[in-house]
């Protein structure tokens, strides 16, 4: 396992080291995240030229989160069964041939909706699996204590690289053509291929299988430790919550900033700006937040304040309260993100780690279609602004889940307490 240097101080272990593998995954994990945000900003650029059907639009969001429900609990229990360093760099190597032969598509004027719903539903197919291989490898990268430290970074990286880089090259790629930031996404994955696959990880050392056992029984332990593990399963319910309530607004963003407050295209970039800079400040803030109230109380205060920002961006029509509401929930968003998900590094067992991740991620990542669809239908009905006060109220029923297991928020399990623990070579 990658570790601090000899003689390091307490603090010194609470922080991953870069060498060992943790750079190498999180210059991969940064330059993938570059590369979709290049990816989903282009996308709805070629949709508006194919179609003016707002449903048609919306469905290309929603379709990208539909192979969650349909695969993600699949990819835990691979992701469980085999070498995920070699399923990480198989699955990106994969992506980057599709979306380059999506970006030559493109190129040859041959794009559609139907194709764009195809390489949505791909690509996030695939994504099901890398994630929770993803999610299951870190704790073999980098020390038990450094794994709010190292989530903390990966999330900041991959949101300085697709909320801050991307935005200002975007314009500069598609003046070369509309077909270009699909294939600088297609070489994105590509390179990070070859930094996944170079990591010198040793194989966990899994014990024998019972006889029987399938993929349906190993879906199953991971659906029962996340159900029996009562914090777990608040923070699960919560975030499934508020995904109903980001993804109602995160399809309707553009309306609310166009049509209720008029400000544009330079509005919406403004706003998408500000939700990026906020993440990388709640980068910052995660690991010290939860050093001061623990990880379930810093969620309480996330969706507390997120609360108040929902409530702020329906309620108000001036840009300004627009761009502080966004800032704030990309700060308080980072910060339940990565206390979030170091909580389920934190008490699943190493042996159905992934399994946990992805009954985890599968449960709550279910919210975002759905959501994304019930923004549209309330924008229409009760306007643009309607979507940010929805969200507000299902941020209020997401904190009164976490309520009654906020004292229970330690680790349950050591850091090698199964003998599935990977560890670096060296």
């Amino acid at each position: 396992m990658a570790t601090v240097e000899a003689g390091s101080d307490a603090a010194d272990a609470r922080t991953p080291a870069w060498r060992g593998g943790f750079g190498r995954l999180w210059t991969a994990a940064v330059l993938s995240r570059f590369g979709d945000a290049l990816r989903t900003a282009a996308l709805p650029l070629i949709a508006v030229r194919l179609t003016d059907d707002p449903l048609a639009i919306s469905s290309v969001t929603a379709c990208g989160y539909l192979p969650w429900l349909l695969f993600g609990l699949l990819g835990g229990a691979v992701a469980d069964r085999v070498d995920q360093r070699r399923a990480m760099w198989a699955v990106d190597l994969t992506r980057g041939l599709l979306v380059a032969g999506f970006a030559l598509a493109v190129a040859l004027g041959h794009a559609s909706i139907p194709l764009l719903l195809a390489l949505a539903f791909s690509l996030t197919a695939l994504q099901t699996l890398f994630d929770n291989a993803a999610t299951a490898l870190l704790p073999s990268l980098v020390d038990p204590a450094a794994l709010g430290s190292a989530n903390a970074r990966l999330m900041t990286g991959q949101q300085f690289a697709g909320g801050l880089l991307a935005g200002p090259v975007l314009p500069l790629l598609l003046a070369l053509g509309l077909a270009v930031p699909f294939a600088a996404d297609a070489a994105t994955y590509l390179l990070a291929a070859v930094l996944v696959a170079s990591l010198r990880i040793v194989p966990p050392e899994r014990g024998p299988r019972p006889a029987g056992s399938t993929l349906r029984a190993d879906i199953g332990d991971g659906l029962r430790t996340l159900w029996d593990d009562r914090p777990l399963r608040a923070v699960c319910a919560a975030t499934l919550l508020c995904n109903i309530g980001m993804g109602a607004l995160i399809a309707t963003l553009v309306l609310h900033v166009t049509r209720w407050l008029d400000a544009g295209n330079t509005g919406f970039v403004a706003a998408t700006t500000a939700y990026a800079a906020g993440g990388i400040a709640g980068g910052l803030l995660a690991r010290r937040a939860a050093d001061r109230v623990g990880r379930i109380r810093a969620l309480l205060l996330a969706g507390s304040v997120q609360t108040g920002a929902l409530l702020l961006m329906g309620t108000v029509r001036y840009l300004g309260a627009l761009l502080v509401a966004m800032s704030l929930l990309g700060v308080m968003g980072m910060v339940w993100n990565v206390n979030q998900a170091t909580l389920v590094q934190q008490r699943s067992p190493r042996a159905v780690l992934g399994r946990v991740a992805a009954a985890f991620r599968t449960a709550s990542t279910s919210g975002a279609p759905l959501g994304a669809l019930l923004g549209g239908a309330v924008a229409g009905q009760a306007g643009p602004n309607g979507p940010a006060l929805l969200a507000a109220a299902l941020f209020v029923l997401a904190v009164g889940c976490l309520i009654p297991a906020r004292e229970r928020d330690a680790p349950v399990v050591g850091p090698d307490d199964t003998p599935t623990t990977g560890r670096v070579a060296h």
